[in-house]
């Protein structure tokens, strides 16, 4: 089958996007925008062609490293010449732009690269994405045309690594929270002082993007530009982690050092904006190195299960082994058409897709640890041990849930963002009745769209409809999403009309909601990658059908446990066995 795949700007179908839409947020409403779903979209020529070559270039490059990476995991280092050979195969320079010394690969492009280095060794792509999706990504995208030409050459060539520097003791993902701060100079220039922890590539790297406080103890957040080699930068030792192990993870400590004005990174007071917009743009990274990490743990699970024999028969002819194979590849093809769809809205020029790249994060780092669970148990005892490459690629996997945002919160981003949009629309039905009276084109705009919500949240009846064009075997799948992006809208109306704004305080109810949304995303993405799989190639038809009545037929299960549970729940139960377990500073039974 085709590997995943991103659109060509200049295609029809990228025509069609609403650049300032979020197909996530409006699934709150009810409302699947068909413009940025169908078809799903292809990648371009130029990417086509530069991967064909360099997928071949990585794989020999790294597919006789097996022994040298379990090593360097033991030991917990890259060595000099190897970061070397990855500076020679252009793998700093992969999405800074040709006039820069770079290979300008799209978001997609660059992602199928790490889903590629991925299949081999995770702390390899964290060496390269750490520097390309957040390290520098802050240049490329806030960065003035004379910071641009000063470092991107240098970022290109990897004489310069970066790395990305917003973590602080104590702040964990509460990123408004940081105590670094960076006094303004009377020449202009700053003065930063303050340390950074678990830093990736802190060791290694000759820059930095570094947040601080410019504004006192309650001021607002700045970035900047940080070279290493500047007096009062210094970093650590190299973190002794579960996983990652051979990355290079340290503190960096920030001492009186002196920023010149000219690096200041966007604007002074706007250092939380350009954070969440890296980072944001950055998971396509995290999610294509998920995506090639379960590629190669569902090739080791079937070499596996063909080998291994029990009972005087392969295991592959087991159906418990057989289930887990398949529900690792129906989980990889999901996880694959959710990032690449979030890679096309960001090489599109979409505005508004934090939300969709929170939920592709969100389900391909568990869907990874998912996989790497499962081929483990299908490895048996041989799966425990050193010699073999599961239990590294299981505690490898183990940080894809927490860095980057934690799943956790993630979550609560996700609900609350598109309750936002929702709750919005509420407050304006307040005023409607009274604008009618000065303004009754927009007051009745407002009334008759919200009671025609209102009628399809009660009958099921109205809004868009995706049945029509897809293929014959997809259309009852199509309309299950339509039904559950219904309940979607009405339980985040109700949920609104119960908490107001003290739903921020109900995290229970924002996970429910959340995990709609991310079902409804994932699974649309899904049904429009199949789509056009069946349409393009009919052998492969009942393949990917498969796969997407499977996914579907689950997501439906989940989105209906979730439905339920937003009214009938143990939540309150739950929080009193918490309180009392805290209370108590542990668990307070024993058989004695």
């Amino acid at each position: 089958m085709n590997q995943a795949q991103t659109h060509d700007p200049s295609g029809d179908a990228d025509s069609r996007l609403l650049r300032d839409q979020s197909v996530a947020k409006n699934l709150l409403f009810g409302q699947i925008l068909e413009e940025n779903l169908f078809p799903y979209p292809a990648l371009r020529d130029r990417d086509r062609e530069m991967l064909g070559q360099m997928v071949d270039a990585i794989d020999s490059f790294l597919a006789d490293k097996r022994a040298d990476f379990a090593r360097w995991d033991r030991e917990a280092h890259q060595p000099a010449e190897f970061i070397q050979a990855l500076r020679d195969m252009g793998l700093f320079g992969l999405i800074i732009p040709e006039q820069f010394g770079g290979l300008e690969l799209s978001n997609a492009a660059y992602a199928r690269v790490l889903a590629q280095t991925s299949r081999h060794d995770s702390s390899v792509s964290l060496t390269i994405g750490a520097h390309s999706s957040i390290g520098m990504k802050g240049l490329l995208l806030f960065g003035t045309d004379e910071q641009k030409a000063r470092y991107l050459p240098r970022l290109a060539s990897g004489e310069m690594i970066a790395a990305f520097c917003l973590t602080e003791s104590g702040a964990g993902s509460d990123a408004a929270s940081i105590r670094t701060t960076a006094k303004a100079n009377a020449d202009g220039s700053w003065t930063l002082s303050g340390e950074k922890i678990w830093i990736t590539n802190g060791g290694i790297a000759d820059l930095y993007t570094v947040f601080a406080r410019t504004d006192g103890a309650e001021g607002k957040i700045s970035a900047f530009v940080v070279e290493a080699a500047w007096p009062g930068v210094s970093h650590g030792a190299h973190e002794d982690k579960m996983g990652i192990r051979a990355s290079s993870t340290t503190t960096v400590a920030f001492s009186d050092v002196r920023v010149p004005a000219e690096n200041v990174l966007g604007e002074i007071g706007k250092g939380f904006k350009v954070a969440m917009g890296i980072l944001n743009n950055g998971r396509t990274g995290l999610g294509g190195g998920a995506v090639g990490g379960m590629k190669a743990l569902i090739k080791l699970s079937v070499q596996q299960a063909q080998e291994r024999r029990q009972f005087d028969r392969p295991i592959a002819e087991f159906g418990l082994v057989r289930e887990k194979i398949a529900q690792m590849t129906v989980d990889c093809f999901a996880a694959e058409s959710a990032v690449w769809m979030v890679a096309h809205y960001i090489d599109s020029g979409c505005q508004d897709y934090s939300v969709e790249a929170a939920i592709s994060k969100v389900f391909a780092s568990e869907a990874m640890q998912r996989a790497a669970y499962e081929a483990l148990q299908i490895a048996g005892g041989s799966g425990y041990m050193r010699e073999f490459p599961y239990e590294q690629v299981t505690r490898d996997a183990r940080i894809l849930p927490i860095f980057e945002g934690t799943n956790e919160i993630l979550r609560l981003y996700i609900a609350l963002s598109g309750l936002k949009d929702v709750g919005a629309s509420l407050s304006e039905l307040k005023s409607a009745v009274n604008a009618i009276f000065n303004d009754p084109i927009k007051g009745f705009g407002v009334l008759s769209g919200y009671a025609e919500r209102r009628f399809t949240q009660a009958t099921g009846f109205g809004g868009d409809r995706i049945l029509s064009q897809l293929e014959p075997p997809l259309r009852p799948l199509a309309a299950v999403f339509e039904k559950y992006a219904t309940e979607l809208a009405r339980v985040a109306d109700e949920s609104l009309r119960k908490y107001g704004k003290g739903i921020a305080e109900h995290q229970h109810v924002q996970k429910r909601i959340a995990d709609l949304t991310i079902d409804l995303f994932v699974g649309l993405c899904v049904l429009s990658r199949a789509d056009s799989l069946a349409k393009a190639e009919p052998a492969e038809a009942a393949r990917v059908i498969a796969i997407a009545k499977t996914f579907t037929r689950q997501a439906r299960r989940r989105m209906n446990r979730n439905v339920r549970d937003l009214a009938r729940n143990e939540d309150e139960t739950l929080d009193a066995i918490a309180a009392d377990v805290i209370g108590r500073g542990g668990y307070g039974w024993d058989v004695i």
